[in-house]
């Protein structure tokens, strides 16, 4: 009756693989999530332009405060996708609601082609126990480094470790979970290690895809969640059915339709996923018309990526001096891609857009999912390599930032001309950065904030082929108008005998022409 149910009503499903799970699991509220820090919203809604210069021309840079205005307007065929797409974001609970005190295990593999380079365990340690405090109420009490030369098998460690494991796990009274350092446990390790250990085992793919959800606040963020969660739903749909006694191998079919069981939940799963996509599709295609008309006004857009919690927000907004934006000492406060404007030295408006941070080991499938949004880097005129320099790993998150850059379809020019800027300097005393194309600045103190920006203003004169020109205009004409409107303005030195005046500006190429095609000498 069960299988008639699931059949008959799309999506049933999904609820009924999680109540298939241990007692001690049973779906519990929610958890409350981490308050994110709401760097888009201000007077101009989300993803309204902030700042200084913020009030500036046209549509806003990343499209999400447009696309949610224009809302209104939209007709019924829009409205029944939007409320599709709600339907799909209509998901069971990941993690357990509460409270959770958690025993941290991180396997250390010492020798063989498993030991992880340029790092060491207890890095990797302090960076899984930065994930787990970033759940609201959980906290690690107890840490385990287990050594294990065989990390790829079913149950991670040897036999005798495994024996020895249990009975410090067993009788640590206090833990209510363990937090299993590995990338991704398959589910019928996760049930042995559950069965013997006597709480609940995740995994990082699990606590930063609990993580993602909570952080994620467009639609379009919440759907590419959803779409990384596919493998994990399909990893139960699977067990559920084999625990259903193997009805989705057997010849049974459903209402005469010709499909087995297990037929039936693969379809579903696969129209969800399509659905998902579609819905994703639509929304990246309302960014790329919102997009098309920011390039058409020629703002300069400047793309600020890193590490995850290399302090990104915590520079833009001391570019910018959005007030709006609060930065927050976490992991992840950032999934939404977000535009900020500001000024620079020469007066010329930018759009920074905050992105999205990297993390070493990051599961595959959020990789793929955050594809499309990081893609928007691509449209940059010039990215910005934000590094945490007080950080131990700061080698290592480097290397795990430039290869996440160079799987995303950026232009050679762009990703050969991407200026560093050393963050957090104030944290290492005597600190002077390598390389040519680096700026040291402790973003939290303001210092070496205006070296930047003048390294930031060369970057973008260069990247978009302005220049700075004097032009001699006629005051009683309308030229002088029409370069405030379409060029950068810095200086008008009137000559009233001549009724002209002397204007310095920063103009694109672009622009130079049509100003001599409007106004020939």
């Amino acid at each position: 009756m069960w299988a008639l149910r699931a059949a008959v009503r799309p999506g049933a499903w999904l609820s009924r693989v999680v109540r298939g799970r241990p007692a001690w699991r049973a779906a519990p509220p929610p958890p409350p999530c981490p308050e994110r820090a709401l760097s888009a919203l201000g007077p101009g809604g989300p993803g309204g332009l902030q700042g200084r210069g913020g009030g500036g021309r046209g549509a806003r840079a990343d499209g999400r405060g447009s696309a949610e205005g224009a809302a209104e307007e939209e007709g019924p065929e829009d409205a029944a996708a939007a409320e599709e797409e709600e339907e799909l974001l209509r998901r069971e609970p990941l993690l357990p609601a509460g409270a959770q005190r958690v025993c941290l295990v991180h396997p250390e593999v010492k020798w063989g082609p498993g030991r992880p380079q340029l790092t060491r365990a207890e890095w990797q340690v302090a960076e899984a126990r930065a994930l787990v405090h970033t759940l609201d109420s959980w906290s690690v009490v107890e840490t385990m480094v287990v050594p294990t030369k065989t990390p790829d098998r079913k149950l991670v460690f040897g036999t005798g470790t495994l024996e020895k494991l249990t009975e410090k796990i067993r009788g640590l009274s206090e833990i209510t979970a363990v937090f299993l350092n590995v990338e991704r446990m398959s589910l019928p390790t996760k049930k042995e290690l559950e069965a013997a250990w006597g709480v609940p085992v995740f995994d990082r793919f699990t606590v930063v895809l609990h993580i993602f959800r909570c952080n994620a606040r467009t639609k379009e963020a919440r759907l590419q969640v959803a779409l990384a969660e596919l493998p994990l739903l399909r990893s139960h749909m699977r067990d559920n059915i084999a625990r259903q006694g193997g009805r989705g191998g057997s010849s049974r079919y459903i209402m005469g339709s010709g499909e087995s069981f297990m037929q039936v939940q693969q379809r579903l799963m696969k129209e969800r996923e399509m659905k998902i996509r579609k819905a994703l599709e639509r929304l990246r295609r309302k960014r790329q018309l919102l997009g098309t008309q920011r390039r058409r006004r020629e703002i300069p857009v400047v793309s600020v990526v890193g590490y995850t919690n290399c302090g990104k927000t915590t520079l833009i907004k001391a570019l910018t001096g959005d007030a709006a934006m609060q930065p927050r000492d976490q992991l992840f406060a950032t999934l939404d891609v977000t535009a900020h404007a500001g000024s620079l030295p020469c007066g010329m408006t930018v759009i920074y857009m905050d992105t999205i941070g990297f993390l070493s080991q990051l599961p595959h499938s959020l990789i793929e999912s955050f594809s499309a949004t990081l893609a928007d880097v691509a449209h940059s005129d010039v990215i910005v390599h934000v590094r945490d320099v007080s950080h131990p790993e700061t080698e290592l998150q480097k290397a795990s930032v430039l290869s996440a850059l160079q799987g995303l379809p950026l232009p050679a020019p762009l990703l050969d001309a991407v200026l560093e800027v050393h963050n957090k300097v104030d944290l290492v005393p005597g600190y002077s950065p390598s390389g040519p194309r680096a700026c040291a600045v402790s973003a939290r103190l303001g210092l070496g904030l205006e070296e930047l920006k003048a390294e930031l203003e060369d970057a973008v004169l260069r990247a978009t082929g302005r220049r700075a020109l004097t032009l001699r205009v006629q005051l009683a004409g309308p030229q002088l108008s029409w370069l405030h409107k379409e060029a950068t303005v810095q200086d008008v030195h009137v000559v009233p005998e001549d009724g002209v005046a002397d204007v310095s500006v920063i103009i694109s190429t672009s622009a130079y022409g049509k100003f001599r095609k409007l106004f020939p000498e």
